[in-house]
């Protein structure tokens, strides 16, 4: 953002920055779009099995965390890409370890359902 963008002005263009991040990510991230397909469904199914709105939010609020991680994840992959297409450790390293947070908290998503519908 510019600097001296304050108030109403600053507050519009963080909300246009994010959508466009978001729009991105959907445009050129398939697991991104999985994940937009799997929160629809989450939405429907928590909607059925959760017996208060926090177990609802709890159900749903997991796998936004896991679209969140893949959002950060792809930022670190489009970062690194952006800085050289060669092969380097670190690359590979920062590349892996963004994936490893997704996977980990894809693992959650099996845990918090599980917890909810066996309370």
């Amino acid at each position: 953002m510019k600097p001296g963008h304050t108030g109403i002005k600053r507050l519009f263009n963080a909300y246009r920055y994010s959508v466009q991040g978001i729009v991105a990510t959907y445009r050129y991230e398939e697991g991104f779009r999985l994940e937009t397909w799997a929160l629809a469904i989450a939405v429907v199914l928590a909607s059925a099995i959760a017996d208060s709105p926090i177990e609802w939010a709890m159900m749903v609020g997991v796998v936004v965390l896991v679209m969140i991680v893949e959002i950060l994840n792809s930022a670190i992959e489009s970062v690194v890409d952006r800085i050289s297409s060669e092969q380097h450790p670190l690359a590979g390293r920062a590349k892996d370890q963004g994936s490893a947070a997704v996977f980990l908290a894809m693992l959650l998503v099996p845990l918090v359902w599980m917890a909810v519908i066996l309370s």
